[in-house]
Formats: structure tokens, sequence, C-alpha cells
């Protein structure tokens, strides 16, 4: 089983910059604009395209992977960190939502193991509750005598 961030939200982003460049488009085409200038307008979907592509690439570069018994946690394209931890060890696994989370079904998901001081979030989860249960389940069936 593997955890990525979800791109809902970037997917958005990305129809909000192209509708916001058709308009501006549209609009200095209907009142027959002769100055250059106001085409800079164009620069501020653009700009935003772009802030867009570096989010989803780190949202891409991050990842959680559900082993037979343990946890993977990867981050990084040409520095990477790695992160394993036992699934014996999942002690709690927390989701968190906002409003506009909750909207798209998305959240927040905080994993805690036992006798370490081992955190992870993975920010923006598809379906966070079904991971999190997920994980729950597989964790207690590691577990002898649970």
């Amino acid at each position: 089983m593997q955890i990525s961030a979800s791109v809902k939200i970037i997917k958005i982003g990305y129809v909000v910059c192209l509708l916001a460049a058709i308009g501006i488009a549209g609009y200095l085409l209907a009142i027959h604009n002769q100055d250059e200038w106001m085409w800079a307008l164009l620069a501020i979907p653009v700009l935003g395209a772009l802030y867009l592509m570096v989010r989803h690439l780190r949202r891409r570069l991050v990842k959680l992977t559900v082993l037979d018994d343990r946890l993977r946690y990867e981050a990084g394209f040409l520095s990477k960190t790695t992160r394993t931890m036992e699934l014996t060890k999942v002690q709690d696994v927390r989701v968190d939502q906002t409003v506009g989370q909750r909207m798209l079904n998305i959240g927040n998901l905080s994993l805690e193991t036992a006798g370490e001081s081992s955190h992870i979030v993975m920010p923006s989860v598809d379906r966070p509750h079904e991971a999190a249960d997920r994980i729950l389940e597989m964790s207690r069936g590691r577990h002898p005598g649970v």
C-alpha cells in the first residue's frame, strides 16, 4: 500500500490559472487594447502556474509505503530522506482535516510510534480515514494477542 499527497488542490489551482489567463486575454482582445504593457498582466496566471508546478513536484516526491512488517517514508529528489519503522510499533494514527479538506475528502495523516520519538506527517492525503484504518488494522494484525 502506498500513500502520497493528493493533487486535488493543485489541479484546482491549475484550472484557476488557466481561467484567469483566458479571462485576461479575452478582456484585452474585447477592448481592442493597443497598449502592449497591458499584456504583461498575463504574467500573473503564468507565475501562479509556475508556483503550482513547484508544489506539485514537491508533493509527488513524498510518499509513505506500507510494507509487510514496516513503514517506509521517503522524501526528496536529489537529496533523499528515508525513514523506516516497524509496523508493530505504530501506536497512534491521527487524521486532521480543515473544512476545505473535508469537502475534498483529503486530510493530514500523522503517525506516532511507541518507544521512540518518531512522528511522521503526510499532508493532504486522499481518503485519510481509510488510510488510517488500514494502517492500524495492519499494525494490530502484527501484534500477538491484540
